[in-house]
Parts: C-alpha cells; sequence; structure tokens
C-alpha cells in the first residue's frame, strides 16, 4: 500500500492548459473520489496518475517514489475502466488471470489468486463463462477482480458503475466500497455523479474547469463549501441561490424579506439555502410561489419562485404534501443553516 502526493500538477495540451496546479495527498488505504462535472479534468488527472497522460508540470509520488517518468507497468496500479474492457474471447477465469500470465507468475500462483479473488467477488460459479454470458454487473465484478489479483499498491477507478442501470449502480456501489475497505489498498475513484461521490469517499477532490475547488470529506462539503459551484454541485437537490444584502447579522433578500444569521457580513452576498433546511412556517420570512410539487414517496420536492421575484427556488420536505400551482408557502430556514458567499468571486464569506 502507499500513499499518492499531487503536486502542483499541471497539464496543458499545447498552449491550452486544462489541469491548473492541482495539490493534495492521499493517505495509505484512503479512499478518494475526483468529482465534477464533464470537461472539468476529472479523468485526464486519473490517467496522469496511472501514466496514461503525461505530466506537462509538477510531480506524482507514489509511496517514496517520483513516478512522472515511469512507465504505466512500473507504477504497481491497477485500473477499472468505464467500459469493463473483457477479452470476449477468454473466459472469466482467463480474463483475471491473464495480467499475471504475462508477468510470468507462476501457474500455481495464478490460480490462488485469481480463486481468491472469485470468492471475494461471490464470481467463482462463472469463472468459465465467457463475457457475453454475464451481466453487467457481473461483467463489472470482472474487471475488478483482475485488478485485485495484481495486488496493487493503488486501485484507479474511472466511472466504472457508468454502465450501469440505477439499481444495479447503488448496488456495486456498496460492494466496491466494501471491497476497498477489505482490502485497504489506496484508491482513487473518478465520477461525475456527485450521490457516487458523497456515498464512496473518505475525502472528495471537487474539480470545476481543471481547479480544485475544494478537497475535503463529504460532510465537510456540505455543511462548508468553500464556493457557490461545490455548493451547488453537493447535495442534492442542489443548493437555493438568493441574492440579498448582509447587515446587522441578518440578510434582507430582493423582495425585502429578512432572515437573521448573517453573523459580521456585510454588504451584497449571495445567501445559499439548501432545499432540506426550509421547514413550513406561515409566518416565515422565505415565502414560495408554487409552481409545481414532485411526489417522491418518502420525500416531496416543492418548485417555485420567491415571492415577488424570479429567483427559482426547490424546497424538499418529508411525507406526502400537496399545494395548488400559484399558491404561496411560507418558509423559515433552520438553525445555523445559512451559507453566504461572495456575489462577485463566489467564495463562502466567513461568518
Amino acid at each position: 500500500m502507499a500513499s499518492i502526493t499531487l503536486d502542483n500538477l499541471v497539464k496543458a495540451y499545447g498552449d491550452t492548459e486544462v489541469l491548473h496546479h492541482v495539490a493534495g495527498r492521499i493517505e495509505d488505504g484512503e479512499f478518494i473520489v475526483i468529482v465534477g462535472p464533464s470537461g472539468c479534468g476529472k479523468s485526464t488527472l486519473l490517467r496522469m496518475v496511472a501514466g496514461l497522460e503525461t505530466v506537462t508540470a509538477g510531480q506524482i509520488s507514489i509511496g517514496d517514489r517520483v513516478v512522472n517518468q515511469l512507465e504505466p507497468a512500473d507504477r504497481d496500479i491497477a485500473m477499472v475502466f468505464q467500459n469493463y474492457a473483457l477479452y470476449p474471447h477468454m473466459s472469466v477465469r482467463e480474463n483475471m488471470a491473464y495480467g499475471l500470465k504475462i508477468r510470468k507468475i507462476s501457474k500455481d500462483e495464478i490460480a490462488r489468486r485469481v480463486e481468491e479473488a472469485a470468492d471475494i467477488l461471490e464470481l467463482r460459479p462463472y469463472l468459465d463463462r465467457k463475457p457475453r454470458q454475464l451481466s453487467g454487473g457481473q461483467r463489472q465484478r470482472v474487471a475488478m477482480g483482475r485488478a485485485i489479483v495484481r495486488n496493487p499498491q493503488v486501485f484507479l477507478f474511472d466511472e466504472p458503475l457508468s454502465n450501469l442501470d440505477a439499481k444495479l449502480r447503488v448496488q456495486m456501489r456498496l460492494e466496491i466500497r466494501k471491497l476497498q475497505q477489505r482490502l485497504g489498498v489506496t484508491s482513487i475513484y473518478v465520477t461525475h455523479d456527485q450521490v457516487e461521490a458523497m456515498t464512496l469517499g473518505d475525502r472528495l477532490m471537487v474539480l470545476n474547469g481543471g481547479y480544485v475547488e475544494q478537497f475535503g470529506t463529504p460532510i465537510e462539503l456540505y455543511d462548508r463549501p468553500a464556493t457557490t459551484f461545490v455548493a451547488g454541485f453537493i447535495g442534492s437537490p442542489a443548493m437555493n441561490f438568493l441574492p440579498a444584502t448582509a447587515a446587522e447579522g441578518s440578510v434582507t433578500l430582493a423582495n425585502g424579506a429578512r432572515i437573521s444569521g448573517a453573523g459580521t457580513a456585510q454588504g451584497a452576498v449571495t445567501l445559499g439555502l439548501r432545499p432540506e433546511h426550509l421547514l413550513p412556517d406561515d409566518d416565515g420570512p422565505v415565502r414560495v410561489r408554487v409552481e409545481l410539487v414532485e411526489q417522491l414517496g418518502a420525500n416531496s420536492l416543492l418548485h417555485g419562485q420567491l415571492d415577488g421575484t424570479e429567483t427559482e427556488m426547490v424546497v424538499s420536505m418529508p411525507g406526502h404534501m400537496s399545494a395548488a400551482a400559484g399558491s404561496v408557502m411560507g418558509f423559515t430556514p433552520t438553525a445555523d443553516s445559512l451559507h453566504l458567499f461572495d456575489p462577485e468571486t463566489g467564495k463562502r464569506i466567513k461568518a
């Protein structure tokens, strides 16, 4: 096992820089998720760690070795891809054993490792089947088994669940997390799905346009997002953002409503309110003009606009509720749930 250090990594294609001074340390045995929208550079960063992309500037260290100039085969990593990348003409057993075979590992050792991985992943009944005879979830298990038998220092996962249906994604992400905890291997996992990131990662690295917006635990990112981008990306439904003015420990919304809890902030701010932190209150300061209610069973999502403005809002409430389109409902934010950001930079304002 090994730690990974990213030291001011830059990636450029010609004059176009796509990753900008990415830095961070991943501890031995830690599960890190790199999350962000399509095109933010997360897969490029993963491929740089794997050795599949060159480093323009900065250093990558695995353990105590700088690996910038090492070939992928010499980095002691194993990678699981989005499309499984299985050999269709080989059985499950042969697919899992192939990487060891070309490294000239003994047949007895290959058999031991394959059977051990098959037991961990519950693949023993399928060892003699071809990939076409397996479901999507089983194929992904085979891809993980091929990585496990390597006994690498680092696992790299490049959106491995993207091709699975919603129910199977939930099942497989739990299996991946349990597997990583059992093996204790340092892991980097790339996804654009913030729910997947929140449930899997010990810490999350949020990328936006090639920059690291924030690197911390899921709860840190949820409770104290560093920027409006992180605040809007982490959490489902996304945080509401309302233009406001802060003064004397409170914020005044565009429609004149006043909410206390702004601390020492002064002047123009962007007020962030999470949909689940708004409590129904007939006399509450946050008045929402209802447009639509989504019934999700365990909870309901109310979509509308801040009354007297065109600012869109979403409110999440437990259980079943109904409201007529055009009606106005009042809400009060829960204690300590206000998030204030600089409207120009998007950075969090310390209360």
